[in-house]
């Protein structure tokens, strides 16, 4: 990453405003990217793309490469001639995504669509459908997954027959040609989420704004990814995990965090080249122009934890595959537009890979006032090649981290920002936008100033989050005009305007 000054927002697509109760891939997205434009902000993060599985987390997914089909904008379908109409059948809340409610209805209309689209063999776009499926390597596997685990009321693959869930290859094809419609939903939507991700790309470009997308380093046991490959994962021979991923006790939790996700086996992965991971990374980068690299130290080391364990407390470090890995990497991919996420227990050797390879680290402002002048997070000891954020999806809002903070670190924060305390969370925007890390990342929640009922996740609760959505008509020619002034005082104004 160059040091350019810019700046960017946070925001996931499920947050944005609209009808169907959850943003989507649409109009209201189109409107967000032109206020990003108008306020001179040229950079837009967002969470993983993928399909959420447990607890609605996108960071937990049926795919490491799929996308969200509640993302997909209805009403496009509509127009295209594959839904009759798009009424909202349903009274959704604006406030916040009610996924089950929001996951039948749109599941029922994007069933309609396909088959409207299957029923209509002409369709313009059937040539670009069938390229598509013929040219996208994990495409059958993903929907032949989501098709059994359809058939079999949604439990995990590791509970099907034994043929399935081991993936014999008669078994496989049998399904394949007994679930053939539902295969062939499942495909659709895919197609229809990937053709309009490129339309959203295209259409950010035009406004001078480059999209960071965010991949975990870990997958979900549940998914298309590990069914499909579990002689690279730390598996017994029936296919159950025998250790899972976590953290250790840390600022979100005494007791650690158990992710519960499968660990890789590097040493497999290192005999083919790393092939699965370089797919992935080389898919990542066809949809997105950075990519936060979740939880990179995972690839220094990961705390492994047994998976009779009752929380991650009693998980240890074990080496990841270190540099030869991201080697390798670029080796394949050229050059890596990577964020790395290098919050939590840091050590030498992290940093150290961090920097051999020039990955720009983060500051998040909330942690940075609780301890001495050596607190990384502090402003002066920034970088500039490092993105500073005033806190991330798992942060509290910064409106409500200033609400509860105890006396001792508020006193700290007035302080070392040198002011009298009023409004802390507008303190941290303006110190953000300051700082000389090349680039800034804001949460919308905090350029609203919304409290902690706007919270996106609160780490080790398994339910609950990921619901927040912006209300619509916020986003007005008065609010970029004076977010603009700000970014243009630090030198973080980037084209666009009125």
């Amino acid at each position: 990453m160059a040091y350019r000054r810019r700046a960017g927002v946070l925001l996931h697509p499920t947050s944005l405003p609209g009808p169907g109760g959850i943003g989507s891939l649409g109009v209201d997205l189109e409107r967000f990217l032109q206020f990003l434009s108008l306020a001179g902000f040229s950079l837009w993060q967002i969470l993983p793309l993928t399909p959420p599985a447990a607890g609605n987390s996108p960071y937990s997914a049926y795919s490491a490469f799929a996308g969200n089909p509640l993302l997909i904008d209805l009403p496009s379908l509509a127009d295209e001639g594959d839904l009759s109409v798009f009424p909202p059948s349903e009274p959704f809340s604006a406030a916040r995504v009610d996924f089950p409610a929001v996951t039948r209805h749109t599941e029922q209309l994007l069933r309609r669509a396909a088959e409207g689209f299957f029923a209509h063999g002409h369709s313009s776009h059937w040539e670009e459908f069938w390229h598509f499926c013929d040219t996208t390597s994990w495409l059958h596997d993903y929907a032949l997954f989501q098709a059994l685990k359809r058939h079999y009321d949604g439990i995990p693959w590791v509970r099907w027959p034994r043929e399935l869930a081991l993936r014999e290859s008669d078994a496989c094809a049998r399904a394949s040609e007994a679930l053939g419609p539902e295969i062939g939903n499942q495909k659709y939507q895919q197609w229809q989420f990937q053709r309009q991700w490129q339309r959203v790309r295209r259409h950010a470009a035009s406004h001078g704004v480059a999209i960071i997308g965010d991949l975990p380093i870990f997958v979900a046991f549940d998914s298309a990814d590990v069914w499909c490959n579990r002689r690279l994962f730390l598996l017994d021979p029936s296919g159950r995990p025998t250790v899972v991923a976590g953290v250790p006790p840390d600022y979100f939790s005494s007791t650690g965090q158990l992710w519960g996700n499968p660990l890789y086996d590097w040493e497999a992965m290192a005999q083919d080249g790393y092939a699965w991971w370089i797919a992935r990374i080389r898919h990542q980068l066809e949809q997105f122009d950075l990519v936060r690299i979740d939880h990179f130290r995972g690839f220094e080391a990961s705390w492994q934890v047994p998976v009779s364990a009752a929380t991650a407390a009693q998980g240890s470090w074990v080496s990841g595959p270190g540099a030869p890995f991201l080697q390798a990497v670029q080796a394949a991919c050229g050059r890596l537009p990577f964020i790395a996420e290098d919050l939590g227990v840091i050590t030498p050797q992290v940093e150290a890979l961090r920097d051999q390879f020039a990955l720009p680290g983060m500051k998040v402002l909330q942690f940075a006032f609780d301890s001495n002048a050596d607190n990384p997070y502090l402003p002066h000891n920034h970088i500039p090649d490092s993105v500073v954020y005033t806190g991330t999806h798992d942060n509290d809002t910064a409106c409500g981290w200033a609400a509860t903070l105890s006396p001792e670190v508020r006193s700290a924060a007035v302080a070392y920002l040198g002011t009298d305390g009023t409004c802390l969370a507008d303190d941290l925007i303006r110190t953000a936008l300051m700082s000389v890390a090349a680039t800034a990342i804001l949460p919308m929640q905090d350029l609203l100033g919304l409290s902690s009922d706007a919270r996106m996740n609160l780490p080790g609760t398994a339910m609950g989050n990921w619901g927040w959505r912006m209300q619509s008509g916020l986003l007005t020619t008065e609010r970029a005009d004076g977010l603009r002034v700000l970014l243009q005082r630090y030198g973080r104004c980037d084209g666009g305007g009125r």
